[in-house]
C-alpha cells in the first residue's frame, strides 16, 4: 500500500522504517532536505496514486494545523488524512470540518511506542468513521506490535477519540513514573538499603508492579546507578494537563495523575513561593524561625546556617545571655527534631 508520510522526525522516521520493512512504499517529507523523499508537499501528493492516504506527525498545535490546512488544498475528494501526532481532540473536530467539506476523509491516531517502536511496534488508537479505518487497516497492521491486533490496536470512537484516548495513556503514565520516582527516593534515602538499583531490577519478573516503563528503569540505573548529574527539572509535552483539564470539566477525581502533574510544575523552581508563604505564615502563628534563601540552601547542605536572620516578633524572647548565634541555632535544631519525632502539631508548639 502506498502511504504519504509528512513529518520524518524521531518517531515518523522510524514508522516509515518500518512500513518499508512491511512492504508498503513510503513516500515521505519533511522540512530537512537530508530525511525527505521529495521537496515539497505538492511532490508529495503527485508520487502518491488516487485515492492517497497521508499520515502527518508533526508537533501539535499550529505545526499541525497548517499541515492539515495545506493538504485540504492540494488533495482530492476520496482521498484520506491521518492525524498520528499528539493533537488535542479538540482539534481533531475542527480538522476533519475543514477536510470533509471537500469530500477528504479523516482519522485522529494516538500512537505510543516511542524510539522503540521501530523494532516493538506501536500502540494505536484510532478515532473517526470505520470506513476510513478499514481503508487506512493494513497501515495500522504493519505499525502495530506483533500478535492479537487488540493488543495493540483500538477503533476507540468518534472523531477525537484516538486522540483522546492518547491524552489519557499520557496521563496514565505521568502517575506511573512518579509512582516509581517516589519509591527510588524512599529506598535510597534509608541506609539499610544497600542496592537501590537491584531492588528494581528483582521487580521486573514475577511482581505485580513489573511493566515496561519499569524495566526502563531498571535500564537507566543500569547505565547510571545514583543518576549522577541528571537534572531533576522536567519538562510537560501538554497531554498531562489536558487530561487534568478534561477531569475537571467531566468531574472526575484524579488525584494521582494531578499531583504528577504538579510534582512537574515543582521541579522547575529554584525557590517555591507557595513554600515561602507558608515559611512567613509559620512566622506570623507560631513565632517559628523564617531563614533566609540562603540559610535554607546550608541546611539542605546538611549545614548549620552561620548567621541567622529569623524573623521575630517584637515581643520575642532576645537571644538566651551568655550564648551565642551558633548556640541558640544549634538548640532551635535540636528542638525541631524532636518536635518532628514527636509528631504532627496543632499549631500551638504542643505535640501532646
Amino acid at each position: 500500500m502506498q502511504l504519504g508520510l509528512i513529518g520524518l522526525g524521531k518517531m515518523g522516521g522510524n514508522m516509515r522504517e518500518r512500513l518499508r520493512r512491511a512492504g508498503h512504499e513510503v513516500v515521505g517529507f519533511d522540512r530537512n532536505p537530508e530525511v525527505s523523499d521529495v521537496k515539497t508537499l505538492p511532490a508529495l501528493v503527485a508520487a502518491l496514486a488516487a485515492p492517497r492516504v497521508v499520515w502527518v506527525m508533526v508537533p501539535a498545535g499550529a505545526p499541525t494545523r497548517d499541515t492539515v490546512s495545506k493538504l485540504a488544498g492540494v488533495l482530492e475528494r476520496g482521498d484520506l488524512v491521518i492525524d498520528g501526532g499528539n493533537s488535542r481532540f479538540t482539534d481533531d473536530i475542527e480538522h476533519a470540518k475543514m477536510l470533509s467539506a471537500k469530500g477528504i476523509g479523516y482519522l485522529d491516531c494516538g500512537v505510543s511506542g516511542g524510539i522503540w517502536g521501530l523494532e516493538n511496534g506501536y500502540g494505536l488508537m484510532v478515532g473517526g468513521p470505520k470506513k476510513w479505518v478499514s481503508k487506512a487497516m493494513p497501515i495500522f497492521d504493519a505499525l502495530c506490535p506483533e500478535g492479537p491486533r487488540d493488543e495493540g490496536f483500538v477503533h476507540a470512537g468518534d472523531i477525537g477519540a484516538g486522540h483522546y484516548t492518547k491524552m489519557v495513556h499520557n496521563g496514565i503514565e505521568y502517575g506511573l513514573m512518579a509512582a516509581y520516582a517516589e519509591g527510588y527516593e524512599l529506598l535510597v534515602a534509608k541506609d539499610i538499603v544497600k542496592d537501590v538499583p537491584g531492588a528494581f531490577k528483582a521487580w521486573s519478573r514475577g511482581t505485580v508492579v513489573r511493566s515496561w516503563l519499569l524495566d526502563l528503569m531498571v535500564k537507566a540505573l543500569e547505565e547510571n546507578p545514583t543518576l549522577d548529574g541528571v537534572s531533576d527539572y522536567t519538562v510537560d509535552s501538554g497531554e498531562g494537563r489536558w487530561t487534568v483539564e478534561e477531569a475537571i470539566a467531566m468531574g472526575v477525581p484524579m488525584p494521582v495523575i494531578s499531583a504528577s502533574l504538579f510534582a512537574r510544575f515543582a521541579s522547575r523552581q529554584e525557590v517555591s513561593p507557595q513554600m515561602q508563604a507558608v515559611a512567613a505564615l509559620r512566622g506570623q502563628f507560631g513565632g517559628h524561625q523564617v531563614m533566609s534563601i540562603a540559610e535554607g540552601e546550608a541546611l539542605r547542605r546538611g549545614e548549620v546556617a552561620p548567621h541567622p536572620t529569623a524573623v521575630r516578633k517584637a515581643a520575642d524572647k532576645p537571644l538566651t545571655p551568655g550564648k551565642g548565634k551558633a548556640a541558640e541555632v544549634k538548640a532551635a535544631a535540636a528542638k525541631g527534631r524532636r518536635a518532628a519525632a514527636a509528631g504532627p502539631s496543632s499549631g500551638t508548639g504542643s505535640t501532646k
